[in-house]
């Protein structure tokens, strides 16, 4: 059997890790460190440097992981809650708590249109339509657990994740273009830039950036219950 190239062993050049970690959000005039909205001992959860809509975040393993196909167990399942705690708050927020979660799973150094080989989910508010876009494109989906995704991972094959209202499914995803899945989210408007480098730093990104922290905070302030049950914060 294959196994992956990479462990989670942290990379000194990884943008995830310390020292490196919130670099871009530096280099584009945003908070770092201060613009995370939660987080505990395994995950944080910041808004998208470049992103896609309002709402778009990102869940952020503390140490290196490879993907979600190397999270043991109990860690795969506090994902799970802090997934749960993303649907809250767009309920708070927005007045739905549907989402799209998304993830490119990388076997191998930047595999699965990975740009980033560190652990990390995006979210995002209410879209749907993406998967049809992925198995349109020739990448059928099954359903998606985490045995599904580490018996890939294992075998040294980039994967696909998609949860879209509320069904998940994995897709394989060796040899998929760079930033497969954010040019998913962007199909349904072809004139629309996608890459993260296109739209970086710009006024209009920064804006979207700094209005999801202040919504998500304030989603977060009333009630203070929709804390995962094992958070350091």
């Amino acid at each position: 059997m294959a196994e992956p190239t990479v462990q989670n062993e942290p990379d000194h050049d990884c943008v995830l890790c310390p020292p490196l970690r919130f670099r871009f959000n530096a280099m584009a005039g945003l908070p770092g460190e201060a613009g995370v909205i939660a987080g505990d001992r395994d995950f944080f959860l910041i808004p998208d440097v470049a992103p896609l809509a309002d709402g778009h975040l990102l869940l952020v393993t503390r140490e290196h992981h490879q993907c979600a196909g190397d999270f043991s167990g109990p860690m795969w399942e506090r994902a799970l809650g802090w997934r749960d705690r993303v649907a809250r708050l767009y309920r708070e927020a927005y007045g739905s708590g549907g989402l799209l979660l998304l993830e490119h799973g990388p076997a191998s150094s930047q595999g699965g249109g990975a740009c980033i080989d560190h652990a990390h989910w995006h979210f995002l508010p209410g879209m749907t339509g993406v998967r049809a876009v992925v198995e349109g494109q020739g990448h059928p989906g099954v359903p998606a657990d985490h045995a599904a995704l580490r018996a890939r991972y294992r075998a040294g094959r980039s994967y696909l994740l998609i949860e879209e209202d509320g069904v998940a499914t994995v897709h394989p995803g060796d040899g998929v273009p760079s930033q497969f899945l954010r040019w998913a989210v962007a199909s349904a408007d072809p004139g629309r830039a996608w890459r993260w480098q296109e739209t970086f730093g710009l006024p209009t990104t920064r804006r979207r950036f700094l209005r999801t922290l202040r919504a998500m905070r304030a989603a977060a302030a009333p009630s203070g219950t929709d804390q995962p049950p094992d958070s350091h914060q």
